[in-house]
């Protein structure tokens, strides 16, 4: 049984992951789309809203959900709670703060409240990366030791992520 229900947290995780990624590009597209002039402004803010609202709760919410019911449910059927998974629980804990963000971020633009340039959204949609390393990492290497380097790794992830957004930021003006 724990095999099948690992299975679909998994699944139920993949499918997550790739709502937060696509969700925040759509936040990007949007903020660039509020700043055209109308009446284009107007058509596309219309289409990329219900593009957020199908994925946003068709897709992610669902997907974040049964990954929460899943986990817990793999959790009980693993018996134990080693080091490696309390590390890992307290950036799942994070995951889901930053998931808490992007659902305000989505509340706000429904309304055509647009609080972020798409440099910025661009630079959050980053922090699910660094999530997404950290917990992987955890999960097959389940060993202490490999926090620290998981941390290490990070942050060096993290310098060349934001160096590479600055070029690339450079790049797209020239």
């Amino acid at each position: 049984m724990y095999f099948y229900v690992k299975a679909l947290h998994i699944i139920f995780v993949v499918t997550w992951f790739s709502g937060l990624f696509y969700i925040v590009r759509l936040f990007v597209y949007s903020a660039e789309a509020n700043e055209k002039p109308e009446p284009e402004r107007s058509v596309l803010l219309k289409q990329l809203g219900i593009m957020q609202k199908r994925l946003w709760y068709g897709i992610t919410w669902p997907s974040a959900v049964l990954t929460l019911i899943f986990g817990t449910w793999m959790g009980i059927l693993y018996g134990s709670l080693p080091t490696w998974l309390l590390v890992k629980l307290f950036f799942v804990a994070g995951l889901f703060i930053y998931f808490i963000t992007l659902h305000v971020i989505f509340r706000q633009q429904q309304k055509n409240i647009f609080k972020y340039t798409s440099q910025q959204l661009r630079i959050w949609n980053e922090v699910a990366t660094i999530f997404l390393i950290a917990i992987v990492m955890l999960a097959v290497v389940k060993q202490l030791l490999s926090v620290a380097w998981s941390i290490g790794v990070l942050i060096v992830f993290s310098i060349v992520l934001l160096s590479a957004i600055r070029i690339y930021k450079k790049y797209r003006k020239a």
